[in-house]
């Protein structure tokens, strides 16, 4: 059962990054500089593939993570995977962001994103262990 909801908890965590960028699309534009026109001239799967092992790599971390530290529960997971986008990984986005002169809208686009992913990554986490 572990493998199966390390996957679907990937799998949860990549349908929250297209349902967040496709409404957070036109100013995730803006932010980064692009245009639709621009992004569908670069139709290359390698970003997906990308996101989907970084998917793959942080929901099999966070299960080994919940099971060494016997953290269980859909509820208390997804508390978990809150803490861990919100305080762990947002800090780390906002800080390479800042000191590259991203937008600020960008930091808490992405930043938001990461939370939200790793929230919801606990969740299914929790229903399997």
């Amino acid at each position: 059962m572990g493998f199966l909801g390390v996957i679907l908890a990937a799998a949860a965590g990549f349908g929250v990054g297209a349902i967040w960028y496709g409404g957070l699309s036109a100013r995730w534009m803006v932010a980064v500089g692009t245009t639709k026109e621009e992004l569908a001239d670069d139709n290359s799967p390698v970003p997906f593939v990308i996101a989907g092992l970084a998917a793959l790599l942080a929901a099999g971390m966070m299960r080994h993570m919940f099971v060494t530290g016997e953290v269980t529960g859909w509820l208390r997971c997804g508390a978990y995977g809150a803490g861990i986008g919100a305080f762990m990984v947002m800090p780390w986005i906002i800080l390479h962001y800042a000191f590259a002169g991203r937008p600020r809208s960008l930091w808490w686009i992405d930043g938001g994103h990461t939370v939200a992913a790793f929230t919801v990554m606990g969740v299914v986490l929790g229903i399997f262990l």
